[in-house]
Parts: C-alpha cells; sequence; structure tokens
C-alpha cells in the first residue's frame, strides 16, 4: 500500500483552547500516511506564522490540499479558513473525515454533502 498524504485541518485562531487534541490527532493518523498539516499542534503556531500574509498562509494550505488523499477535520470549533478548506477537499474530490465533540458548542459549520461524521465524547477512543 503507498503511504498517502493527509490534511489535518481544525481552527487556528479560534482553536487554540484545542491545541492539545491538535497535538494528539496527527500523532494518529501519522500511523497512516504523511500529515502534511502537524504544525497546528504547535502551540507556538500563532508566533510562528505571525510573519505570513493570510495569502501566503492560503497558498501554501492549497498547495498542500492539491497533493492531499485525505483531509479529516476538527470540526469542533467554527473556523471560516477550515470551512473554506473544506469546500475546497470537495471541490477536488477529495475524500473527507469530520470529527467534532460533543462537549463543545454546536458548531456553526452547516453542509449538506458532508462524507462523514463521526461524534466522539472522548479522544481517548482514537487511540
Amino acid at each position: 500500500m503507498c503511504p498517502i498524504n493527509i490534511y489535518f485541518a481544525g481552527a487556528i485562531r479560534g482553536g487554540r483552547d484545542d491545541v492539545k487534541i491538535y497535538q494528539i490527532l496527527p500523532g494518529i493518523l501519522n500511523k497512516y500516511g504523511t500529515v502534511l498539516t502537524e504544525h497546528i499542534g504547535n502551540e507556538t503556531l500563532l508566533m510562528e506564522e505571525s510573519g505570513l500574509t493570510g495569502s501566503e498562509i492560503f497558498t501554501r494550505d492549497m498547495r498542500w490540499l492539491a497533493v492531499t488523499d485525505l483531509l479529516v477535520a476538527d470540526i469542533s470549533t467554527p473556523s471560516l479558513g477550515m470551512e473554506c478548506e473544506l469546500a475546497m477537499a470537495e471541490n477536488h474530490n477529495i475524500p473527507s473525515l469530520y470529527l467534532f465533540r460533543k462537549q463543545k458548542k454546536q458548531n456553526a459549520l452547516r453542509h449538506d454533502s458532508w462524507k462523514s461524521v463521526f461524534p466522539d465524547s472522548s479522544i481517548s477512543q482514537f487511540n
């Protein structure tokens, strides 16, 4: 089986409370392929990307999406940037799995053609 490229998506600016989860999930996904976006689990991400423009971040992320075989997204925290990533993945027919946590406030994302939604109440179930 050929290794696959996995794009892990999560809220960046509004999702820093979820950084511990963003560290765990890519580690699990690495068992199945290369996670192109492991950096979102970095606690200093906002500081590290402060020198990049929104356009530069968008261009980088779209380059990664162009070579992605699978998108996995934690949609527990609403994010406009992530919604754009999900739409791009759908437009490119990239298989996608959306995860959310019940204890989080209802997500603002509304997407009629979601490929998968996996409700989870405990991150430990992913191990």
